[in-house]
């Protein structure tokens, strides 16, 4: 095991991290920006280093910075977190040639799975079902009409390097697609530094459930059951639950080992997630997959009772899985992640940013909080507004959406405006309560 590992990340996952150092008896080091000097993870590292001024870019994404900050604190490993760094190729081999271990997989898969062309390409080579799409990147308009043309509207314009709902746009007909095709090329230059676009068939109420996997260097690979992730708005999911209330244990056996199996094309090592499109006729088709933890693990970690970070840093120190001999797991309870940011639902999510006046955290049977906010913490403007994460779980979907409504109801943050009040308008929609959710629940029926 390392004896120290350096955190290139920050907010909550920087403290979920600290603490599962903290357990396995590992030193933690987190780097911060100028603008983080007073985050809940710098108090409760064991080492902190600043590494720039509050841009990400001269900060959470300066390699070099980060690097140095690992040799001159002397740790062994570097941990990404999500976001920021988490699946940056030229990352995790400056990582490798500076001795550090970088802890995900190597810089060759998260290539392959990063390319959403090369992924869908690989995943097709293995048989794994694909939406119907375009072959490799498309360059100009009058390409994507024609593909559209194939297979007919609405069609999803996707950026190839892309991630968390940048540089895409579904399109519903001709007249607009070339206006959209020029957006997201112009939205997947600026987030990802390359505007390669990709086409494929936008299905018509689909689900977005996720396979959480883990693979170690000893040949061991597993599935942890599935996330239910069809709660969001412009592609930014904003509650999540497991196991899916479409599941039946056979479809869930089907989707794992499909999951596992592109785990093995690519000889991946460590945690990720392996995301499908499921339609209203429970066929399956391969979407992307995360080379990294996702914000919504937790979920994943309640249900199947492990604990997802420290399986990631034991890994990465070339142990074993520990639950090998209990997979392939099933769920024990039903949990839900509500996505707490730093926004005012009622003026269209806009960011608010500002001082916490007053903080109250719930508490009782079946409630988690993974948070860096306290009471008197200023919410930056510069990153992203995600301030908390909620998760409830109960013995079965009913009880897990009362006891959210009763921790949402407990949760109180004063000062800026958040997304609580709107987690609990979606826990009174009836279509949610009965489990009928889609990829564009919210825009149905909020008009969002």
């Amino acid at each position: 095991m390392f004896g120290k590992v350096l955190i290139a990340n920050r907010g909550e996952v920087a403290v979920r991290i600290v603490r599962a150092l903290r357990e396995l008896g590992v030193t933690s080091v987190v780097v911060y920006s100028d603008a983080d000097r007073d985050t809940l993870a710098v108090r409760l590292a064991d080492e902190a280093v600043c590494i720039g001024p509050t841009p990400s870019a001269q900060s959470y994404l300066n390699m070099s910075a980060i690097i140095g900050a690992a040799t001159s604190h002397g740790a062994q490993a570097i941990h990404p977190g999500y976001g920021f760094l988490a699946e940056n190729a030229t990352f995790a081999r400056a990582c490798a040639d500076n001795d550090l271990v970088f802890i995900g997989p190597t810089a060759q898969a998260i290539e392959m799975m990063g390319d959403k062309n090369i992924a869908r390409a690989t995943m097709a080579r293995i048989g794994v079902p694909t939406v119907p799409g375009s072959d490799g990147p498309v360059t100009d308009v009058s390409q994507a009409v024609r593909f559209a043309a194939v297979v007919g509207y609405p069609v999803l314009i996707k950026a190839s390097a892309g991630g968390g709902g940048k540089g895409m746009r579904v399109v519903e007909d001709e007249a607009s697609l070339e206006s959209a095709f020029i957006a997201a090329k112009t939205e997947a230059a600026a987030a990802f530094a390359n505007d390669e676009v990709y086409l494929e068939k936008y299905l018509l109420k689909p689900r977005h459930v996720e396979i959480q996997v883990l693979a170690d260097t000893q040949g061991n690979a597993v599935h942890l059951c599935e996330r239910d992730c069809s709660i969001q708005r412009r592609h930014q999911k904003l509650l999540e639950e497991a196991p899916s209330p479409a599941l039946t244990p056979k479809l869930r056996a089907r989707m794992g080992e499909t999951a596992l199996r592109a785990v093995r094309e690519v000889s991946y090592v460590g945690a990720g997630t392996v995301e499908f499109l499921l339609d209203t006729e429970g066929n399956f088709y391969f979407m992307e997959m995360n080379t990294r933890i996702q914000v919504e693990h937790p979920v994943t970690e309640t249900i199947t009772d492990t604990d997802l970070i420290k399986e990631q840093i034991r890994i990465a120190a070339g142990e074993a899985i520990s639950f090998c001999d209990r997979a392939p797991l099933a769920p024990l309870c039903h949990a839900i992640e509500f996505r707490i940011n730093a926004e005012d639902p009622d003026r269209h999510f806009w960011p608010s940013p500002g001082t916490i006046t007053a903080l109250r955290l719930p508490g009782g049977p079946g409630v988690r909080v993974d948070t860096h906010i306290y009471q008197g913490y200023t919410v930056p403007p510069s990153y992203d507004s995600l301030i908390a994460k909620l998760i409830v779980w109960g013995v079965d979907r009913a009880e897990a959406i009362a006891r959210g409504r009763r921790a949402l109801q407990e949760l109180v943050i004063e000062g800026i405006q958040t997304t609580i009040p709107f987690h609990l308008r979606v826990l009174d929609e009836p279509d949610f309560a009965d489990g009928v959710v889609y990829t564009d629940f919210i825009e149905t029926h909020f008009g969002l």
